[in-house]
């Protein structure tokens, strides 16, 4: 695996953390917060100082051939509490019972990573081993423990992080579950490169060379794993901005029909031609939605109910839904009364008063109620609009 591969994952790591350092400071007594955070911060540090060249660079500085190691596996040992930690806060529960679990998980995770270095100084490395070191010394008394300690707590972590998120999977939906399911994926994958180590130290007992399980293939998955459950934080937070994003460009653009009928409409310049071309897809359709019911309230005077109800019976006796015949007599209305419009661009006068200015108001408020702000009726208006079934004249 090439130097590049443990710093890349490492630089994207730290540019996450600098994103989230403001909420840090602003939430620094929140632990999920915290949790996250030092999450983060520790899979930076496992990724660039388990680099080849960085290795090398420790051991040099120290004088103590292989202290990388202790190094690297104490880092890996305070991420993989953190990695229950964080599960623990995020899930939730009674107070206390959370803070006795993380209590519990940082006392275990304490003794494991406190026994790596102390393991190492009883044991004897000579021999400088940048990429191999797990199965070069996997029968050396004492740095083999080590080895078996500091793979049996990532071990334990992943595979019990993974169980938790597909627990908490089942009993929750939308985006949180697909964060989850995407979380425990790299935690399995997580699991995969401790399986591989392991593997392939187990293999070194017998005589048998499986290194490149620890040098090649491992170190792969763990950068896989990193990004993928770094997507897997991330998804919970962002899925729901962008699902709403995309929900409202969806109906910016089935509004489109409705639009284009009344932006020709007296008093349509009015109001601006709409929103910026840089604009995020809520601001468009807020502004699309406010122009709409801007010119349907300059046809009042123009809306004949009759057009309204003759349209629906149609439509009803045609086998339409009655929510669909309901949209298809409100697009006849408005469609007519665009027609009916003065041809410059002044509004037409009232009509005069008589027996169709009851009809006119019935139509005004059975159209006001039908696209009335928080419900689908504008869409359907517009849809019913854009399919044609709604016809120009009364």
């Amino acid at each position: 695996m090439r130097s590049s591969d443990y710093y890349f994952p490492a630089a994207l790591l730290a540019v996450v953390l600098a994103a989230k350092l403001p909420a840090l400071v602003r939430g620094r007594d929140n632990p999920l917060i915290r949790s996250v955070c030092a999450l983060i911060a520790t899979a930076a540090l496992c990724f660039f100082f388990a680099a080849p060249p960085t290795i090398s660079a420790v051991n040099e500085l120290t004088g103590i051939p292989n202290v990388s190691a202790p190094l690297v596996y104490t880092i890996m040992g305070v991420f993989d509490c953190s990695c229950l930690v964080l599960i623990v806060n995020w899930r939730g529960g009674p107070p206390e019972r959370v803070r006795r679990r993380i209590r519990q998980w940082i006392a275990g995770y304490a003794v494991a990573t406190a026994a790596v270095p102390v393991l190492f100084l009883l044991g004897e490395a000579p021999v400088e081993r940048l990429r191999d070191l797990d199965t070069y010394y996997a029968g050396t008394p004492y740095v083999r423990e080590m080895i078996v300690v500091y793979l049996g707590a990532h071990l334990v972590s992943a595979t019990v992080t993974t169980v938790l998120c597909l627990r908490w999977a089942r009993l929750v939906g939308g985006w949180l579950r697909a964060g989850l399911i995407v979380l425990a994926g790299g935690f399995v994958l997580n699991w995969a490169f401790g399986a591989a180590k392991l593997t392939a130290v187990v293999a070194a007992w017998s005589g048998t060379d499986w290194s490149r399980l620890s040098t090649v293939v491992a170190p792969p998955i763990a950068a896989v794993g990193a990004l993928v459950m770094a997507a897997g934080f991330l998804i919970p937070l962002v899925g729901p901005r962008l699902g709403e994003q995309a929900v409202s460009w969806t109906t910016y653009r089935r509004l489109d029909p409705l639009w284009r009928l009344l932006r020709g409409t007296p008093g349509a310049t009015a109001g601006g031609p709409g929103a910026s071309a840089w604009a995020s897809p809520r601001t468009r359709r807020t502004v699309r939605e406010t122009l709409i019911h801007d010119r349907l309230l300059t046809l009042g005077p123009l809306l004949d109910d009759g057009v309204r109800r003759t349209a629906r019976e149609l439509a009803a006796a045609g086998g339409a839904r009655p929510e669909d015949a309901e949209a298809i007599g409100l697009a006849a209305m408005v469609r007519t009364a665009v027609a009916h419009r003065a041809p410059d661009d002044e509004p037409a006068p009232d009509p005069d008063p008589g027996p169709g200015v009851w009809q006119v108001s019935v139509g005004a408020v059975a159209l006001n109620a039908a696209v009335r702000p928080g419900g689908d009726g504008l869409v359907r208006l517009s849809l019913a609009v854009g399919r044609g079934l709604a016809p120009a004249d009364g």
